[in-house]
């Protein structure tokens, strides 16, 4: 039987985004019809009928998992992560090195749930995390520190090949304001293709903003490698950010919007949807989606008129070649 690989099925949402039959996306991936055809019609959301991905390769690997095989919290686990944990690992490394040293583990999250579960309990596990388990946001209020943002990384250190634009993964983010600056909309977009990824957020905690940011990213993290933002406090919590996307987080310098161009221009074509003097607090998420799918599909003149999801295919389509050259 024909399994799909994560790459594929990302094809699969961006060929479906741009209005691909069956049949072409088909031949774009290799596949006969008929496994696209099923792919489609067995991994698709429940509720809205809609493919996506993510969830897609959930399910799959869901249904895939016949035998009892999964890894449970119990004794043997909780002292693996002890061990990591002393060695000042992230729940992250600890996650991905306990395979290759032949010891049971979790997901990440896991890790994280257990390690706060035990600060609630007053426990000091958190110390072991890079961010003490502190929230950066609070920081700034000593003396003399007003407006900076702890641990900041500027744009000035960023790789090259971020410039090169040749690479997914490379995001910008930011957030548009509401009328009354009540409600925003984080906007999320790909340098290399445009790709945005947006939802509302009812403030501009820093916390709130964390917590979006994940949830729009959650099943694109093995594609991601860095996010750029301006020095707005909402950002403050970039390193739980960076820690938990496993990328790198850097600011541009303050003024200097053009050193985020292409979140500047997105955004002016998210205020096409959402003017300045809309009341966010009237937006339904089903609006929201459906922005999002217009503008990844409209094409672009820096593409040649290809559209952001046409473009994702492509680069994807390089991505997966070269990783099989390798």
């Amino acid at each position: 039987m024909a399994q799909l690989t994560l790459e594929q099925r990302y094809k699969i949402e961006a060929w479906l985004e741009a209005g691909k039959s069956q049949g072409q996306i088909a031949q774009f991936i290799g596949k006969d019809k008929s496994v696209v055809s099923r792919e489609i019609k067995r991994n698709s959301d429940g509720r809205n009928g809609q493919y996506k991905a993510g969830l897609a390769h959930r399910k799959a690997q869901s249904r895939h998992k016949l035998k009892p095989k999964k890894i449970r919290f119990n004794a043997e686990v909780e002292a693996n992560v002890l061990y990591y944990l002393t060695m000042d690992y992230s729940p992250e490394q600890i996650s991905g090195r306990a395979p290759k040293d032949s010891r049971e583990m979790v997901s990440t999250e896991r890790i994280y749930q257990y390690i706060w579960k035990d600060k609630r309990k007053g426990g000091k596990l958190y110390q072991y995390l890079r961010t003490k388990g502190k929230r950066y946001a609070k920081r700034g209020h000593a003396k003399g520190r007003r407006g900076q943002i702890p641990g900041r990384i500027g744009i000035e250190h960023r790789p090259e090949a971020v410039d090169l634009k040749e690479r997914f993964g490379d995001l910008e983010i930011d957030l548009v304001i509401g009328k009354g600056h009540k409600q925003a909309l984080l906007t999320i977009n790909d340098r290399s293709t445009g790709m945005l990824f947006m939802d509302k957020v009812e403030s501009k905690e820093a916390e709130r903003i964390e917590e979006k940011t994940l949830e729009l990213l959650q099943d694109w993290i093995p594609f991601i490698h860095t996010m750029t933002s301006d020095n707005g406090k909402e950002f403050a919590r970039h390193q739980s950010i960076a820690e938990k996307l496993t990328i790198a987080f850097y600011f541009a310098l303050p003024y200097h919007s053009w050193q985020r161009g292409a979140n500047e221009n997105l955004n002016g074509l998210v205020r096409q949807y959402f003017p300045k003097n809309m009341n966010f607090a009237t937006i339904e998420k089903e609006h929201i989606q459906q922005v999002v799918q217009t503008l990844n599909n409209r094409p672009r003149k820096r593409f040649g008129f290809l559209s952001p999801n046409e473009m994702l295919a492509q680069i994807l389509d390089q991505q997966l070649a070269v990783a099989f050259i390798t």
